[in-house]
């Protein structure tokens, strides 16, 4: 296949059926169209394959504003999907040659999609994210320690030593009491929620805040039992956590299928 000519075909996420929404556009502001079969709808949009080609894209992905450009226009297309009816998102950069790839795709995952979808119908997902507490009082030192102090029985030295290992148990026993608040947190909300998944904690570059993350959650909830979900976040906003609810989103975390790509997507 030349890298150099022709246009591939760029997946957003699959449906069980119906149209995008009138006038929809995606990547490179093309327009979004449909593939169907066996009574599953895929929703695509055309792309050069000298941009989205599978050497154009290695280098491509390099360029973070790039990068930043299609994942906004991905999540817009999967978004005004999602708000239509069940979806399942696929992939950022999943690209195929053709729409007859995208076609066997639908016939061989089939029973895939059609669980996925049948999963996610009538939900929203719901993220959380906990930090630590920035203005958490550091724990009293410890009896003998301060007994000491108050003696005078430190030399300079000593004291500051002292002081610095103070310091450090006291942000040690923060960090626990915030992570096992996390944890119940995490399996109270699963009792709530129809799923539940436990991502990674974000860089402070990506949260966009300086406190520690000590939990990254994401919960496919029911909207009958969303007040209970709500209810339960007010009963852990604490002296040890600061928590964040967002959304609801489309179900990215409740929808992952191989597609048999590496990372973030590729050419099929």
């Amino acid at each position: 296949m030349s890298e150099n000519l022709g246009r591939g075909v760029y997946l957003y996420a699959v449906t069980s059926g119906g149209e995008p929404p009138r006038d929809l556009r995606g990547v490179m502001d093309g327009p979004v169209r449909t593939v169907s079969c066996g009574g599953l709808v895929a929703h695509v949009s055309d792309v050069p394959l000298d941009r989205f080609g599978e050497e154009p894209l290695r280098r491509s992905l390099e360029d973070l504003d790039w990068v930043e450009g299609v994942a906004r226009a991905h999540h817009r297309v999967v978004e005004a999907l999602a708000a239509a009816g069940p979806t399942a998102p696929v992939r950022l950069v999943t690209v195929y040659t053709g729409e007859e790839q995208v076609r066997d795709l639908l016939d061989r995952r089939h029973d895939d999609f059609a669980e996925i979808l049948s999963h996610v119908a009538g939900r929203r997902e719901w993220g959380v994210k906990a930090y630590l507490r920035r203005d958490t009082p550091p724990p009293s030192p410890a009896p003998a320690a301060a007994a000491a102090a108050a003696a005078g029985g430190d030399s300079p030295g000593m004291a500051y030593l002292r002081r610095k290992k103070e310091s450090l148990r006291g942000r040690e026993d923060l960090w626990r009491a915030a992570a096992e608040r996390a944890e119940l947190l995490h399996a109270e909300l699963g009792q709530v929620a129809v799923a539940s998944r436990r991502h990674r904690p974000q860089d402070p570059q990506l949260s966009g805040r300086s406190e520690s993350m000590v939990l990254n959650g994401a919960y496919l909830v029911d909207p009958a039992r969303e007040e209970e979900f709500a209810a339960v976040l007010g009963g852990f906003r604490d002296r040890f956590l600061d928590v964040e609810l967002t959304g609801p989103w489309a179900p990215y975390s409740f929808t992952s299928i191989d597609l048999g790509a590496g990372r973030a997507g590729g050419v099929r």
